[in-house]
């Protein structure tokens, strides 16, 4: 058996490829232990055995081609198991977690194929369950058919990246009180959730979600928007979420819920059933730039502010093809753009065909100081739609191009009745906390 080497994405640990001849590269070979690929009975005490001394001697542990049945198994500190890529397979036959790990360090999983066989583990138990592990690295592995979530890390640090999650009940991936890299991964089928990062109390965070693959998300748990997110930052500071190809989420792409310093760049989003980037609840600061969105209820929302949410830019984003229907989850708006509330500037977006409304600036009286510049709405309803209530704040909306618009460019608002006609033909006047000019109407 020959192995060559090529770097992983993270560039931090080498891949091992199995090919037809060659010596066995340096560590340790589970078959020193018993360990017997395609065996019909269980080979849980031998693999124990055999990541117990592998981590005590400091040597990586490699599992030939093949299948292993097993029960669960304790990942010790230090250990790095190392399978053939695609070809190395680990299937669960009794107990709920293939494997779990406490207060360990410098744990790697690597090119390993792990099948839960739709195993279900106790209340937010997981496939792969790990616990205060630093410097995790998971890398080109495949997990399937988790009963539950299919790995759960809970204040761990490192890495998992190039790795395919499919068919989890629950979440694919869900991470609590850490802070990890979660790069170049492909996840499909979810029951609940795609990744979850989240924190138990609002602090900083700083995990990377980006250059991840995630499809059709599902929301088998039903509620009003707590699960059928394909990404979920829940009350975790300072991620960034970029570069993500998100298709078919039940609810969201992109949820972001008291989660503040959060920067949502460069994904691109299709076929969501609610709004595709959220921003919402208790959060301050969110950056909303250069995203794709086709196909939604809505594009992006920025909301909240009766409960603390404020401080976004919204920019260069392009939305596109936003459905004239009610979302499953609830009376969010529909058929919408973006909608802002608070100390956000909306600039240089592109909307086409939003039939309710391109941009909604407040809701009833929660306005304070928007700015919507430099935007092109093409083929909406109402280009702009801004609250005139009683008790609404400042917003400026200049610059802006529309195209194809049916009931009036800029329009007074009252909550979601039209309260005025086109303000960029007339009657500005009478809301001086509203700047309105230099909008283009074609």
């Amino acid at each position: 058996m020959t192995f060559t080497r090529r770097e992983l994405i993270a560039g931090t640990f080498a891949t091992v490829v199995a090919t037809p001849s060659a010596a066995q590269p340096k560590g340790i070979d589970a078959a020193r232990f018993g360990v017997r690929a395609n065996a019909e009975g269980e080979q849980t005490q031998a693999l124990q055995k055999a990541i117990d001394e592998a981590a005590r001697a400091g040597q990586p542990l490699w599992l030939g081609l093949g299948r292993y049945r097993t029960g669960p198994l304790r990942l010790a500190p230090g250990l790095r198991i190392i399978g053939a890529d695609g070809e190395t397979t680990l299937r669960l036959v009794q107990g709920a977690a293939l494997f779990t790990a406490q207060d360990a360090r410098d744990v790697t999983l690597q090119g390993l194929t792990l099948d839960g066989q739709g195993a279900k583990p106790g209340n937010d138990g997981a496939l792969v369950d790990l616990n205060a592990v630093s410097n995790l690295t998971i890398a080109n592995c495949v997990i399937t058919n988790a009963g539950r979530n299919a790995v759960a890390l809970t204040q761990c640090t490192g890495t998992v990246s190039g790795t395919t999650i499919r068919n989890s009940a629950d979440n694919a991936l869900f991470c609590l009180d850490g802070r990890l890299i979660i790069r170049g991964n492909t996840i499909a089928r979810s029951g609940n959730g795609g990744i979850r990062v989240w924190q138990s109390a609002k602090r900083g965070d700083g995990s990377i979600i980006e250059n991840n693959t995630i499809e059709d998300t599902q929301a088998r748990g039903g509620g009003d928007g707590q699960n059928g997110n394909a990404i979920n930052i829940y009350r975790a500071e300072g991620v960034v979420v970029r570069g993500n190809t998100i298709r078919r989420a039940a609810f969201t792409a992109v949820r972001g819920n008291a989660a503040s310093h959060i920067v949502i760049r460069n994904n691109t989003c299709s076929d969501l059933g609610e709004v595709a980037i959220y921003s919402e609840f208790d959060f301050v600061d969110a950056t909303i730039v250069d995203n794709v969105i086709d196909t939604a209820a809505m594009g992006i929302a920025v909301t909240n502010m009766d409960q603390g949410g404020h401080l976004a830019v919204v920019r260069g984003n392009i939305i596109r093809n936003m459905t004239n229907k009610r979302p499953q989850g609830g009376p969010d708006a529909f058929g919408v753009g973006i909608g802002v509330e608070a100390d956000t500037t909306v600039s240089g977006n592109t909307i086409e065909n939003a039939p309710t409304m391109g941009i909604v600036v407040g809701a009833g009286k929660y306005l304070r100081d928007c700015k919507v510049t430099a935007n092109i709405v093409r083929e909406a309803g109402i280009g702009v739609g801004v609250s005139v209530v009683e008790g609404a704040g400042k917003a400026e909306i200049t610059a802006n191009v529309f195209s194809g618009i049916k009931r009036g460019a800029v329009v007074g608002m009252a909550w979601d009745k039209e309260a005025t006609g086109d303000l960029t033909r007339g009657g500005a006047d009478k809301f001086p906390q509203l700047t309105i000019r230099d909008n283009k109407v074609g």
